[in-house]
């Protein structure tokens, strides 16, 4: 496995703390308390995978209404 983790990496550093409140806003709307701490892989594919398409889901919501 390559050691460039390009894929994760903040394009813009300074948003990272509002995707972390944003994730743990919905992992909270979806019943996962304390997401932030823990532990993914203990969870199932549906739960990390739902966290993480209602985040896009949402960022493309806000995007689509700065369009208008």
């Amino acid at each position: 496995m390559s050691s460039n983790n390009s894929g994760n990496r903040n394009l813009v550093p300074e948003a990272k703390k509002g995707l972390n409140s944003l994730r743990n806003e919905i992992a909270s709307s979806f019943g996962l308390q304390d997401y932030e701490n823990t532990d993914k892989g203990n969870l199932t594919s549906k739960q990390n995978g739902s966290v993480g398409g209602e985040m896009v889901k949402r960022m493309v919501e806000q995007y689509e209404n700065g369009l208008k």
